[in-house]
């Protein structure tokens, strides 16, 4: 049984959800007059899903009528139409009589379920979308809607965020509230826009704030009750449960907060990695810079910077990886000139990837919302996940192979550029990874079916592959997808991944489906430019045809060439060809961790000696402009990007991460 309110219900009036055999749930409306005997008439009827636990635990209408959701004790989300039946709704008999004799409880008389007699009258409903196990198979244990979007919990620690699109239940993303949080039972939304999540830990009752992170309140209970009911104020709270047959009731005035939080922090552990996502332009408001940090953590931030303010302000929380973030990729988000922008905001691609093989991928979009505290708004939509572990597991013939370590690491990500094929009717993107193992592989994502599939790998470097970076080549009518590797011995490697990528596309279309990785074949030209570790990788076309490559490393080194790329001969094969390298040894008094090419003669380099150091490239030297000291410790990573001002100046702006977040 289960009681459910329904929009532009009449006062007095439920609904309730009665499950009974072989799967079929019955939806009356009950309507309660004191002194008179209640008025039940039977709207609907739905079969559940054949499982071996088959009833509902939750149901709610959508506040656009018309549709049901629920979840079952199997873990599965059903949409089930809810409008009024064509024949009318069947009412108890008593009442269609006209019989409005209040209830005498010692005469005995009983009320006769004439509703349920002539149930046959309605026609059995199946489910119009299911997302059958999405809760795994402890069940769902709340379903409701807020904001236009759905939300569901359950005991598998997560609860989902949801969408009805096309008629069809969409899952948008998935929230871990903390950790050790298995047992999930409701959500409740804030007046101040704060989420709370209701739950059992270990023994405990906790409710947990989505906005700062923190237990409110943690009730001694015993915890796992299946009858409970929680209650605050400002003032006070309550909590109600039973407990070997008793009911037991826990009430407790409020407390004051003693701690005052001076500085909120963005993540629990150093930040691995950061992007600059782009700017939003508020109305009353200066432009503010969102951006994306990854941490050892294992969560992903995604954050507003207001020049003015000079204040962080975080907008969501990406929870989905079991490890720590080590890397970011972005797909060229629309910027001005480009269909689908605008100046109060924009979309983006966003790769995530790190610890255990896990790669995730998300569709970003970021708006202005003046009523918002940060003015801007940032919608996440997961689109499709991968794990090395889980794909072994699909493999054929696995036993006669070797398995992968378990604990590979992705430590760097690039999108390959260029990859639209009009010819197939479907577009891939295709994605180029870093890995520990010593490969590096290459992945394909197609948005529509939200299918992230390993189409090519090379083990060439047979080390650690720290760096990969993507660039494109363009002359003449020829088009050519490159890609560059850096490994912990110093080697960078430079391949031709056209051929790989055409290929898979065209098999990836006729297969429908996963198929074998191919080989990314040897690399085109390869060259030793440090002694150890590649920390940093930068490319930047400087002409057409050249490219300059710049690389840090962890003795403290820069390393820049020249590299020109020449299609030509019968076959049309790529050829590379160094014409400039310049070496610093010692640039730096410690690993160099970032580097990008800010202009074809304009280089930016920065350490782990926290310094930020400015360099002129001319060839066969490379001079010192300017330094300047920051003051995050053990540097991870930096990005750059360029503004242009009111006088037509540009200013480059950088962002660092480490032990801290820093802009200059």
């Amino acid at each position: 049984l289960g009681w459910v309110s329904r929009p532009g219900q009449t006062p007095g009036a439920t609904a309730l959800l009665v499950s009974g055999p072989d799967g079929e749930m019955l939806w009356m409306d009950v309507v309660h007059r004191p002194g008179q005997v209640p008025i039940v008439r039977l709207m609907g009827r739905y079969l559940l899903p054949p499982c071996k636990q088959r009833w509902h635990t939750c149901a709610t209408f959508l506040p656009q009528g018309g549709l049901l959701v629920c979840g079952d004790r199997r873990g599965s989300l059903l949409l089930f139409p809810c409008s009024s039946p064509p024949g009318g709704a069947v009412e108890s008999s008593n009442i269609a009589n006209g019989s409005t004799e209040p209830v005498d409880e010692g005469s005995g008389t009983k009320w006769e379920p004439s509703c349920l007699l002539h149930k046959r009258h309605l026609p059995l409903e199946a489910p119009l979308s299911v997302l059958f196990g999405l809760h795994g198979k402890t069940g769902v244990t709340s379903v409701t809607c807020h904001g236009g979007y759905i939300y569901s919990t359950g005991r598998d620690g997560v609860y989902r965020q949801l969408c009805l699109q096309a008629g069809q239940l969409q899952v948008l993303r998935k929230h871990r509230p903390c950790k050790g949080l298995q047992w999930i039972e409701e959500l409740r939304f804030t007046k101040d826009g704060d989420l709370l999540v209701l739950g059992f830990h270990a023994d405990n009752f906790v409710v947990w704030s989505s906005r700062t992170g923190e237990n409110l309140h943690c009730i001694p209970c015993g915890g796992g009750h299946r009858s409970w009911s929680y209650w605050s104020s400002s003032s006070a709270e309550a909590f109600a449960f039973i407990k070997c047959g008793d009911v037991m009731l826990y009430h407790c005035d409020a407390k004051p907060h003693e701690q005052q939080v001076l500085l909120a922090s963005l993540h629990g552990r150093e930040i691995t990695c950061v992007r600059r996502l782009g700017t939003v332009e508020v109305p009353g408001h200066t432009t503010v810079n969102v951006f994306i940090t990854g941490s050892e953590d294992t969560t992903a931030c995604i954050l507003v910077l207001s020049e003015h303010s000079r204040a962080a302000m975080p907008l969501t929380w990406l929870s989905d990886h079991i490890s720590s973030v080590r890397a970011l990729a972005l797909d060229s988000p629309a910027g001005p000139g480009d269909e689908g922008f605008s100046i109060k905001g924009f979309s983006a691609l966003l790769f995530s990837a790190g610890g255990r093989a896990q790669i995730e991928c998300y569709q970003l979009l970021c708006a202005d919302n003046p009523a918002s505290e940060s003015a801007v708004t940032c919608n996440v939509v997961h689109v499709a996940s991968h794990r090395l572990d889980e794909h072994w597991e699909r493999k054929k013939n696995r036993h006669k192979l070797t398995k992968m370590d378990p604990e590979t690491r992705y430590m760097s990500l690039s999108v390959v550029p260029g990859t639209s094929t009009k010819q197939l009717p479907t577009s891939w993107k295709f994605l180029a990874t870093a890995c520990s193992d010593g490969s590096v592989r290459v992945f394909g994502l197609l948005e529509a079916t939200r299918k992230l599939l390993l189409v090519a790998e090379s083990f060439h470097h047979q080390r650690c592959v720290l760096k990969v970076e993507a660039f494109l080549y363009t002359r003449a009518g020829e088009r050519r997808q490159l890609l560059c590797s850096a490994a912990t011995d110093g080697s960078i490697a430079f391949w031709d991944i056209t051929g790989p990528i055409t290929e898979a596309a065209d098999a990836l279309h006729q297969a429908e489906g996963e198929i074998q990785p191919l080989a990314l074949g040897s690399p085109l030209l390869t060259i030793m430019a440090h002694s150890c570790g590649v920390n940093s990788l930068h490319i930047h076309q400087k002409a057409e045809g050249q490219y300059l490559v710049a690389s840090g490393s962890d003795d403290g080194s820069i390393h820049i060439c020249l590299l020109e790329v020449t299609v030509g001969g019968a076959s049309a094969q790529t050829c590379l060809r160094v014409l400039e390298r310049v070496a610093r040894p010692c640039a730096h008094a410690a690993h160099v961790t970032g580097i990008r090419v800010l202009r074809p003669h304009l280089l930016l380099s920065a350490s782990v000696d926290q310094r930020l150091t400015l360099w002129h490239w001319a060839p066969g030297r490379l001079d010192e402009l300017s330094t300047t000291f920051f003051h995050i410790p053990d540097l991870a990573e930096l990005d750059c990007w360029e503004v242009a001002e009111a006088t037509g100046e540009l200013r480059y702006y950088c962002v660092l991460c480490g032990r801290g977040l820093e802009v200059l």
